[in-house]
Order: C-alpha cells, then structure tokens, then sequence
C-alpha cells in the first residue's frame, strides 16, 4: 500500500500487476518477484517505469498509448494524480464531479503531459497545457490525437519568451480557475545529475550490480529539471508575475520540492497582498511534497 496518498486516490492500495499486464502486456518483460516474493519493477530501470505508466494510465484512466521520447521526464502517476486530487478538494470539486466548466493552465507540461492528461481524465477539467520546448508539446499532442475523450479538453500554448511564465498563455478575456506547476528543481545539469546519481544510487541499493545508472536512467530535458537560479527564482518570478493576472485566475498553485523555499516564497505572497495562502502537504512512502496554494480573490 501507498502511504499517504490522498483518500481518492485509486493507488493508495499499490499495483495489481496482473490488471496492468493485461491492460499492457508490453509491462510483462519487466516484471518479476522481489526479495519479499511480491510481483513488481525495477523501479531504477528508465524502460520499465515507462511502461507501468503505460499500464497505469490505460487500466485506470483510459488513456491509451501514452509514451514519451528518450531523454525526458517519466512522471510517478500516483503523486501526479494526488496534486489533481489535492487541487480538485482546493477547488471544492466532488470526487466523483466531471465539470468541464472548470478551466486549469499547466505551466510546464513536458513530453508527458501529465497533469492535463489526468484533470481532463479523472474530473473532465478543460485544461491549457504550455511549455517552452515545441518538440515536448508535439509528443503531447500525438497522445491526445489517440486520445479523443482527452483531446477534446485540451489546449497546447507554446511559451516563446523564457523571461515569462503565465504572459502569452493566459491570453486577454480569459478565465481559469486554477493554475498547476512542477518547477524545475536545479539551477544546473551538475546539480541535477548529481541529485540523479544519488537517487539511483538509493534505488539500486539492494543490487548485487551498480553499473548502469548516469546515462541510462537520467531523464529530464533542460527545461523540465533545471533554469539558472534554480527553483527559487523560478518561484519568484512565478509569484511576481501571478499578480499581473489575479482577476483572471481563481488559485495560483505549484509544488514546492525543497522545503526551504516556502519561507521565502511566503514573505513575497505577503508584501503582494494575497488573500489567501495555503501549504497542502503530500506524501508518498516517505516522499513528502509541497503544494503551494495563492489567491488575490477576497
């Protein structure tokens, strides 16, 4: 079982393996028995993970043929689909509510498209989808091709000025009522190849080998894992630039990865005059996740 997850949260009671092989029998080359005789993935293994989402987003969401091109970010769905369920309760939204008139921007979607894929799934959210690489929003828009009951809900922005973050995606008459991010952690490719080794080094702790991790396993293009400053200041600007478009937007969210950031980022909410700010925490195994949660709405 999945500690922590939220309570509408279909994989708070793990992966029935056997569902997910019949839903995607490409799953089966990768799973086996671990030490405790249970049936599971090499979680180190970049190919096996892409195919349990595979499984995940075709057994429980109906999503078919998700994939994602080498090199890019292979998103956790259970923590994905807790910061939709986490928003969704935000929101005030039923767990079993299905309303397109609610309207959600994705800042960053990357080649997987994750968090728009979900919403539009799992509660029929009209979502905008943006990102500042053109290459990651074609491979989305392959998904939601395939994807009729998604596609219908989506819409792909492509961010053209790296120095903005909602300026030329929120576009003048527009509405939403919530915004998603999954900033970039690092503020380079060292910090974040070292930040991998380490994970890697975690997850293949009970190996007898270590010898296929750096280049193999690391995934994340530039503009998903890294920008210069770092998380901070990609935060910072963020919240600056949420001021410009509080008549537009309901609540401004994010997930806040280091646990220092918040202070700061609360500090600047403050001399902005938000009206409200909350710090919704997640937790999966022993991973814990921040969502940072503003309005300007009195």
């Amino acid at each position: 079982m999945e500690k922590g997850l939220n309570s509408r949260n279909v994989h708070k009671g793990g992966y029935d393996f056997t569902v997910l092989q019949q839903a995607y029998p490409g799953l089966k080359p990768y799973v086996s028995l671990n030490q405790y005789g249970n049936e599971s993935i090499d979680f180190a293994d970049a190919d096996a993970v892409k195919a349990l989402n595979t499984g995940l987003l075709k057994h429980h969401y109906g999503i078919i043929d998700w994939d994602i091109p080498n090199g890019f970010l292979c998103p956790p769905i259970p923590g994905r689909v807790d910061y939709i369920h986490y928003v969704a309760e935000l929101l005030g939204v039923n767990a079993s509510e299905k309303n397109s008139s609610i309207k959600m921007v994705d800042i960053g979607t990357g080649a997987n498209g994750i968090y728009s894929l979900l919403a539009a799934s799992v509660y029929g959210w009209d979502c905008v989808a943006s990102d500042i690489d053109p290459f990651a929003l074609k491979n989305v828009e392959k998904i939601a091709i395939k994807n009729p009951q998604i596609s219908s809900h989506l819409q792909l922005r492509l961010q053209t000025d790296n120095a903005h973050i909602f300026t030329g995606i929120i576009q003048t008459g527009e509405n939403y009522d919530l915004t998603v991010c999954n900033p970039p952690f690092h503020s380079s490719l060292e910090e974040a190849l070292k930040e991998n080794q380490k994970k890697t080094k975690n997850l293949t702790s009970n190996r007898k080998s270590d010898k296929t991790l750096t280049a193999q396993n690391f995934g994340g293009q530039k503009a998903e894992l890294w920008c210069k400053g770092g998380e901070i200041r990609f935060l910072r600007k963020m919240l600056k630039e949420s001021k410009v478009y509080a008549s537009q937007c309901r609540w401004f969210t994010t997930l806040v990865s280091k646990s220092e950031n918040l202070q700061p980022c609360q500090k600047i909410l403050a001399k902005l005059h938000a009206s409200d700010v909350r710090e919704i925490e997640m937790k999966q195994g022993n991973k814990i996740t921040r969502i940072l949660a503003w309005t300007f709405r009195k």
